[in-house]
């Protein structure tokens, strides 16, 4: 693993830790990565309760709830979706944050959205954040750089 993410698994280890926080995702571009990256290291059960790997439309509705009208809207590909999902994961699991992903990552366009559009969201006590990255590569290079992203996102608000 790149020394870059094994650092900043282990930071975010250690402020949930240390503050006796918890955290959820819901991953849909990511595709379960940031729940693989958050359990490479020993230690993660103590603040990750779970993750939801939400990938199509009808699981972000019937899974977690995501809104009909969202969607058809904003699509799966937006910021609203992103907040939707980051908000109805951490109710559903109970935690004190949550972490979502969804984007296009190629190498078709998706819902008019380019490849390498991705948005990140993080719910905790008092709002839901979310930002959007346009990222270069192929679908594993930005599916990784997508991941790494949202962690440091996750990092910068705990």
């Amino acid at each position: 693993m790149d020394k870059e993410i094994l650092d900043l698994i282990n930071k975010v280890h250690e402020l949930f830790r240390k503050q006796y926080l918890t955290l959820s995702v819901a991953e849909s571009c990511t595709g379960g990565l940031i729940s693989h990256y958050l359990t490479t290291v020993p230690g993660a059960s103590t603040f990750f309760r779970g993750g939801i790997v939400a990938y199509s439309v009808e699981m972000k509705k019937e899974i977690l709830g995501i809104s009909s009208k969202t969607i058809s809207r904003h699509g799966m590909v937006s910021e609203e979706t992103a907040k939707e999902m980051a908000e109805r994961v951490r109710i559903m699991a109970e935690t004190d944050f949550s972490l979502s992903t969804t984007g296009n990552l190629g190498p078709e366009v998706l819902e008019d959205k380019d490849k390498g559009l991705v948005y990140i969201a993080v719910c905790k006590r008092g709002g839901t954040f979310s930002k959007e990255l346009r990222l270069k590569g192929e679908r594993e290079v930005i599916k990784e750089k997508a991941t790494l992203e949202a962690l440091k996102f996750l990092n910068e608000l705990i």
